[in-house]
């Protein structure tokens, strides 16, 4: 568990790379940076976590070395690009992973990487918001590079991939995921249905039906067994199947 090198930072397009063996999460130590300026193209990286966050308040103890834990501070000046920015770095990472994994990466709205059906990553994305518009993004991602004991239904990425190796993939990839702007466009909507994992799949929640796929501005779009079409913005997907 070393430090990356200091020249990796300039290597990746990065600001500035912090690294800690522990902390309780990079998102809190992302976002304690970025109020006191950190500038965008902050990366923060940790071989451990105590505390690791994802959605809905949910935390779990990240195991040294088990995996890439990082969250890259941003401050996008569109506020529209901040509600797709989930499923824009899901985009990024199933291209920028590919070589690193075997068998092909399927994204699951709004934030999982899978591969057969098993999660590989997972994404967070913190704004803070000053008035309408966000002062920064925290960009959380958490990539398993062996799967955890307690978590034997999960995969990883190949045994002979580093962890250097990962943030060369990662970085990059979330730096374009950050600078895109507006809604998805018709390219990113084909790129998704492409490796949707839901589409034509029946789901209980976040409402009961079958996914149809996801529009522009990132909502899941459902097919009630009535016929009607839901779009939901929020929530957890979980299928019925």
């Amino acid at each position: 568990m070393t430090a990356p090198a200091p020249s990796l930072a300039a290597r990746l397009g990065l600001a500035r790379l912090e690294f800690h063996g522990q902390v309780t999460s990079t998102m809190d130590v992302a976002h304690a940076l970025a109020a006191e300026g950190a500038p965008a193209g902050t990366l923060v990286v940790a071989a451990s976590q105590a505390a690791g966050r994802g959605r809905g308040g949910k935390s779990w103890i990240s195991e040294p070395d088990a995996g890439l834990w990082c969250t890259l501070i941003e401050r996008p000046t569109d506020s529209g690009a901040v509600e797709v920015l989930a499923l824009r770095v899901g985009l990024e990472l199933a291209t920028a992973l590919a070589s690193c994994v075997d068998g092909r990466i399927s994204l699951k709205w709004p934030n999982d990487l899978l591969v057969e059906r098993r999660k590989l990553a997972g994404v967070l994305i913190e704004a803070r918001w000053r008035g309408a518009r966000p002062d920064w993004v925290a960009i959380g991602v958490g990539i398993n590079r062996r799967v955890p004991a307690d978590l034997p239904a999960t995969i990883a990425v190949r045994p002979d991939v580093s962890r250097e190796a990962l943030l060369e993939a990662v970085a990059p990839a979330l730096r374009r995921a950050a600078s895109a702007i507006g809604p998805l466009s018709a390219a990113e909507l084909a790129a998704w249905k492409a490796r949707d994992a839901a589409v034509g799949r029946r789901v209980t929640a976040p409402a009961a039906g079958t996914v149809t796929g996801i529009a522009a501005t990132g909502g899941l779009c459902i097919r009630g067994d009535d016929g009607s079409d839901q779009r939901c913005q929020s929530g957890s997907l979980i299928f019925a199947d």
